[in-house]
């Protein structure tokens, strides 16, 4: 536009009045550069909550949230397309589902404000900074993989094999917005979930993470959260063994509300088969976790079973607990027991 301006006048001929009418040539540049731009994707609705997350509106570190569960003994660390143990959909990294649709999860708690969030896989992608066409790439190639190998058991043999499609990068951005959503939820479920300690909240949260809308189904579990009553038979176990007392009632008064809290957890066939990992989520929820995390931990491990496990064969979820196993060892076993029969 500048090329085709006429040659500015003298200044002392030109009244005061027409000076501001020569101003609107100094826009056209950035029209010119915004023409070049690619047009951003709009954001969906159902992701809008997550990029407004702010860490200030939590009392833990989303940081520290994220090394938990990328710890082998949550979910562990893998940088290309893995089968869920139990329903053998595609999973990634710390456990990001690939392909879920996006869900309606009704808040059925009128005295809690706060809504669930619950976007489809492609639309975590794309607010994690991902181009959803490698996300179509991932999930071909998956795809491709399981028709070779016919089973998501042969699949889950070969994880530690299998050619990353992902970078670190990539899979931190993933979990740190599934994180986020995990979050999100944990206060959709707690209604006095800004009045938790941080240990508590990240304990929520894991749990949300893990187990996602299957969390509605502990009743008891979200009942005593939200300080609703819970009959004194819902809570009845006569082989359940009470915690141990280490610290006196005045220094925390609200122990033995607790106590109920994680005995309503560690009766569930949940802690039973993540045992491991029960125990350190289930230990965040003592109020004197701060003070001393590995006796939180220890009270917990003292008293929670584990699981009992079939002859006939493994649990789905109890294999998942431990993913880095190789096939080899159970394969010389079986080996080794048919010869003993046979002999």
């Amino acid at each position: 536009m500048a090329q085709t301006a006429p040659p500015a006048p003298d200044p002392a001929s030109v009244p005061s009045s027409a000076v501001p009418q020569a101003q609107p040539a100094t826009p056209a540049p950035i029209a010119t550069s915004a023409q070049t731009a690619p047009d951003p994707q709009p954001v969906p609705p159902s992701i809008q909550p997550l990029l407004d997350f702010r860490p200030s509106q939590i009392k833990f570190s989303v940081a520290d949230l994220m090394g938990l569960l990328r710890d082998r003994r949550h979910e562990g660390w893998v940088l290309a397309a893995y089968p869920d143990p139990k329903t053998g959909r595609p999973l990634i990294g710390a456990g990001f589902s690939l392909d879920l649709p996006e869900r309606e999860h009704p808040q059925t708690d009128p005295l809690n404000p706060h809504v669930f969030v619950e976007p489809s896989s492609a639309e975590l992608w794309q607010a994690a900074g991902l181009a959803p066409a490698r996300l179509e790439q991932v999930l071909d190639e998956f795809n491709d993989q399981l028709a070779v190998w016919k089973t998501t058991s042969r699949y889950r043999r070969r994880i530690w094999s299998l050619t990353p499609q992902i970078t670190d990068e990539d899979a931190s951005a993933l979990l740190r917005i599934a994180a986020i959503q995990a979050i999100e939820n944990a206060r959709a479920y707690c209604r006095n979930f800004d009045r938790l300690t941080g240990p508590q909240q990240m304990a929520l949260s894991q749990l949300v993470y893990q187990m996602g809308v299957n969390l509605g189904e502990f009743n008891r579990f979200l009942s005593l959260i939200n300080d609703e009553p819970v009959a004194v038979s819902a809570l009845a176990d006569p082989g359940a063994t009470p915690l141990p007392e280490t610290a006196p009632e005045t220094t925390f008064p609200d122990l033995e509300h607790w106590r109920t809290v994680q005995q309503s957890l560690m009766q569930s066939q949940w802690a039973r088969l993540y045992r491991i990992r029960a125990t350190a989520v289930i230990a965040m929820l003592d109020p004197r976790y701060l003070d001393d995390p590995a006796a939180s931990e220890a009270r917990i491990a003292a008293v929670l079973r584990p699981a009992v496990h079939r002859r006939h064969g493994r649990s789905a979820l109890h294999t998942a607990s431990y993913p880095r196993r190789s096939g080899r060892t159970l394969a010389r076993k079986t080996s080794a027991t048919s010869a003993k029969r046979k002999a």
